[in-house]
Order: C-alpha cells, then sequence, then structure tokens
C-alpha cells in the first residue's frame, strides 16, 4: 500500500508515518521504480501498535524498546513489564495529584460565600500560596510550600 493508504488505514498522516520513519520506528520502507513508498500489513501492524502506545502517553524511548523486544519474540519480558511498571507509577503519580486539586478546588468553592469577590475565598487563596492545604503541588519555587492557616505554620503547601 502507498504511504496514504497506510496512514489512512492507521489513523495517522503520512507526515507522521515519515517522522516515525526518521525517527527509526518504522523501518525503511520498499520502493517503487518512481521512488514510491510500498508498506506491507507488518508496516500497517507497527504503526498501529507506536500509535496505541503514543496515545497511552508511553515516550518514543520506551517505544522503541518495546518494538525492539516484539522483534525478538523469544526473549523474556521483564523489560517490558519494567516500562510499564514505571509508567504505571507515573499514572499513579498524577492521580494523586489530581485528587489533591480536587480536593482543593472542592475547598475553595466550599468557603466562598458566592457574594462579592472582595470577600472571594477563591480568589484570597489563589493570590496566596500559603493558604493552600495540601503538598501534592509545588510552590513558587517546584519546591513545598510552607502553608499557614489561621497562624499556624506547617511544612507543605
Amino acid at each position: 500500500m502507498s504511504i496514504g493508504q497506510l496512514a489512512e488505514a492507521a489513523g495517522v498522516a503520512a507526515q507522521t508515518v515519515r517522522w516515525y520513519e526518521q525517527q527509526g520506528l518504522l523501518p525503511d520502507p520498499a520502493r517503487t521504480e518512481g521512488g514510491q513508498r510500498r508498506y506491507g500489513s507488518e508496516a500497517l501492524q507497527r504503526l498501529t501498535f507506536i500509535r496505541h502506545a503514543r496515545e497511552l502517553g508511553l515516550s518514543l524511548d520506551d517505544i522503541r524498546a518495546l518494538l525492539e523486544l516484539a522483534d525478538n519474540p523469544a526473549a523474556p519480558c521483564a523489560e517490558a513489564d519494567d516500562i510499564i511498571r514505571r509508567e504505571l507509577a507515573k499514572v499513579q503519580e498524577k492521580i494523586t495529584q489530581l485528587q489533591a486539586l480536587e480536593r482543593e478546588f472542592t475547598r475553595m468553592l466550599e468557603e466562598c460565600p458566592a457574594g462579592e469577590v472582595r470577600h472571594c475565598r477563591i480568589i484570597e487563596i489563589l493570590s496566596d500560596h500559603a493558604q493552600c492545604l495540601h503538598a501534592e503541588h509545588p510552590g513558587p519555587d517546584d519546591a513545598p510550600a510552607t502553608r499557614r492557616r489561621k497562624g499556624q505554620t506547617t511544612a507543605g503547601g
């Protein structure tokens, strides 16, 4: 199939196919006498793998490593497990951060009287990072901030 046909079948742009070739994720295709790229079903399968892995948030380096493993079916899959364990840990950390953010936003809404802006706790909290009640996000210098609430100072922020 042509590059356009491959791209359409995989749901990507032809430019993306070329870029993956340049990155070494797709092997150089066969070419016609006129120099046009020609791809087989293996290229579609590999491109579909790459696209799915990218949709799941895997880096190109991780995808490259997984493709190398896929090219050696008798190799142990411990490296594949390690890659996914690392990604899982990142996802779990993001979930933790998002849950903390959800709690903080909920608290802001609960504390806001919904009256005039001059009494708005949302504006007040966002204006003074020290009023933030959780430590799951970085302070102004990407270091944990100190939080103060009603005269108390605690680490975190």
